[in-house]
């Protein structure tokens, strides 16, 4: 990796972004950008990584399933639109659902998707995991036991 690679770190908010800020000593070594949601305890990150290094895509909660679609169907077209403006050559997320429409965008371009599947399931894929593995690049479980689960995974270890 090099200055010139473009890489796109993005997740929910929580704790796929605390996992994905672990992450953060890349940060210095690429050309990255940042997306998550559009959450009040997120704002804090422009100041830190630098307001044209963060960029926000609409909060949805999947036990609000009726604002749920149109956030989500939002979060599309924001992430089309980032894709499109920052080109990154690479995606790594931690997940989950917010990063699915970019993972899918950057796939269907030949782009990289790299996905880390969440510390927090030692047995259990995530929904958005078992969406992302088929087509994801490297895909990097942090607990042997996914391996089961996802036998072309990679294990990682902890990132924390």
């Amino acid at each position: 990796m090099d200055k010139r690679t473009s890489i796109l770190f993005i997740s929910s908010t929580g704790g796929h972004l605390s996992e994905l800020l672990q992450l953060s000593d890349l940060f210095g070594r690429c050309d990255y950008r940042i997306i998550t949601e559009d959450n009040p305890s997120n704002l804090s990150l422009r100041e830190k990584y630098g307001k044209d290094r963060v960029a926000f895509v609409p909060y949805g909660s999947k036990s609000q399933p009726l604002t749920y679609a149109f956030h989500f169907s939002a979060n599309i077209l924001k992430s089309l639109y980032y894709f499109r403006k920052w080109k990154p050559d690479v995606i790594i997320t931690t997940g989950t659902h917010t990063a699915v429409p970019m993972c899918r965008i950057a796939h269907a371009f030949g782009k990289k998707v790299i996905w880390i599947e969440t510390v927090a399931n030692a047995t259990t894929p995530t929904m958005a995991g078992k969406m992302i593995y088929p087509i994801a690049d490297l895909f990097i479980v942090q607990w042997e036991s996914m391996l089961e689960v996802y036998p072309d995974a990679v294990y990682g270890g902890f990132i924390f």
